[in-house]
């Protein structure tokens, strides 16, 4: 007989500020899942196949976030092609017959974000940085971008690897030193993968009738790019966005109830981070 409790919870490290409990458990709020619960816990790479060993059959689901997104990928039955497109699984479905199941809602995530924004093509894009979230970017500029992708980056190394990544993904990956960033913001589409602040000096150099900015992060937030934007009169997307939108793919794939309620998921993430001190 299948457990009246049903468990799911976001695993990393560090893991204290994840908004990820707030929008799952508002989820499951709306769906009317009373008896299902998501955690958070401090899990690291040497602890992770632990846990993972541990899980019994009350155990739906999991997320992974930094730095376990690759380090789960042995400890699983099987892999989406998303997820193995960029060698990252963000999520975990765990089957009624005990299989281990990964994907990657990040991509979906971030296309799903521009397409409730109206950003369905684009002729032409440039990319900020090149850390772990820049690969996740370009699998899904390969779904919005026809054109050419210019990644602007700090290292040959760094250079080299997302040219590779973009042969990978079937993307006309061009890159140019960060030295030429201001370049970048008059792409029709900007995707920011860098750190809190890596940015802020763009900030002056947004040009009027800006494009389309993808800014991954969403705490602090705006970021001083994003403030910008705003007043030059672009459209912007946050860290929220794309929070929000993967982990609506992520319930929907661990419950099996869908559409999940990306609103109230959305308003619930809203409220955490300006509760925040």
């Amino acid at each position: 007989m299948q457990p009246t409790v049903r468990r799911a919870a976001v695993l990393g490290s560090p893991i204290e500020h994840s908004l990820s409990p707030v929008l799952h458990r508002t989820a499951y709020r709306e769906l009317g899942l009373l008896d299902w619960t998501y955690d958070r816990f401090e899990i690291d790479e040497a602890t992770l196949a632990g846990f993972v060993a541990d899980l019994g059959p009350e155990w739906a689901g999991l997320s992974l976030t930094m730095p376990l997104k690759r380090a789960i990928i042995p400890l699983l039955d099987g892999i989406s092609d998303t997820a193995a497109s960029v060698e990252a699984v963000n999520t975990v479905v765990l089957t009624p017959d005990g299989r281990r199941l990964g994907d990657n809602t990040d991509i979906p995530g971030i296309v799903a974000a521009l397409h409730e924004r109206g950003v369905e093509k684009v002729p032409a894009a440039a990319v900020l940085g090149a850390g772990a979230t820049a690969s996740s970017a370009l699998a899904a500029l390969s779904r919005v971008c026809t054109g050419e992708v210019t990644a602007y980056v700090r290292s040959r190394e760094r250079a080299d690897e997302m040219r590779q990544w973009g042969e990978r993904l079937g993307v006309d990956v061009r890159t140019a030193d960060w030295s030429r960033a201001a370049e970048a913001l008059g792409a029709p589409l900007v995707i920011a993968t860098t750190p809190a602040g890596a940015t802020d000096a763009l900030a002056r150099e947004v040009p009027a009738g800006a494009g389309t900015l993808f800014d991954v992060l969403y705490d602090p937030w705006p970021t001083a790019l994003a403030a910008a934007w705003t007043e030059r009169g672009g459209t912007l997307l946050g860290g929220l966005d794309l929070l929000v939108h993967q982990a609506v793919l992520q319930v929907e794939q661990m419950t099996g109830r869908a559409p999940g309620p990306l609103a109230a998921m959305r308003a619930a993430g809203e409220e955490a981070l300006r509760d925040r001190p």
